[in-house]
């Protein structure tokens, strides 16, 4: 399998990559199962002052990233081989789920633009196409949204894991799919707290069947919004 190649465009290169280096993903990267690139925004300025960001027409708080660096950064992208699937990190995007993540982790090279200040002069965004979200919340800037789907989409790429059941977890479709079932480990008592015993027998249908009620039980507590997805029913 090729490495897959990911490009970033941001004014704070520096940043990358990050946490990107260590664990697991970090690993991968120094293995060559994938690569990162790192490009400033403000070297695709012309002016003096290398200037990305401009008051917005019509007033409002806050400043916008200009259209000319931006599109120029992703014209650049698209020029090269093998071209890569742009993506601007928005909050105004498709929400990043296990399912995109696998959809992504298909792709050869992916660019994620990471947008800045108030927001993306709209010209911009026509050009990228594309938009994600990793959640219902406001970030100063997409860097860290980059990395959290940069990091999500490594770990599915084969052979970056150790253990490739690792993948099967919570939002993966597992032994009843959903929030994952509670974890223990050594020791089987700890203050009076003792591990099920059904997971200290061995007896591999009885555990199988303990973690799909658990699993089920506590994304009905926690996520009953998971449950029409993995289309379950409340009555279950």
């Amino acid at each position: 399998m090729n490495p897959q190649q990911f490009s970033v465009v941001t004014i704070f290169p520096d940043a990358f990559p990050g946490p990107l280096d260590l664990g697991v993903v970090g690993r991968a990267r120094a293995a060559g199962l994938w690569s990162l690139t790192a490009l400033d925004l403000r070297s695709f300025t012309t002016d003096r002052h290398r200037q990305v960001d401009d008051a917005a027409y019509g007033g409002g708080a806050g400043m916008v990233l200009k259209p000319e660096p931006l599109i120029r950064a992703v014209r650049h992208l698209r020029s090269i081989e093998p071209k890569p699937r742009v993506i601007l990190l928005s909050p105004q995007g498709r929400l990043l789920t296990q399912d995109v993540v696998k959809e992504l982790a298909g792709e050869q090279s992916i660019a994620f633009i990471c947008g800045r200040y108030q927001g993306v002069d709209e010209r911009a965004r026509e050009e990228i196409g594309e938009e994600l979200s990793i959640g219902d919340y406001i970030l100063s800037g997409g860097e860290l949204a980059a990395m959290v789907a940069i990091e999500a989409i490594v770990r599915t790429r084969q052979g970056v894991l150790g253990d490739e059941e690792s993948l099967v977890e919570t939002f993966s479709p597992g032994i009843g799919g959903g929030i994952e079932a509670p974890l223990y480990t050594r020791p089987a008592s700890f203050e009076g707290r003792e591990v099920p015993a059904v997971l200290r027998e061995g007896n591999h249908a009885l555990i199988a069947a303990w973690k799909e009620e658990h699993q089920t039980a506590r994304t009905r507590t926690r996520r009953p919004d998971l449950l029409k997805s993995l289309g379950k029913q409340e009555e279950e």
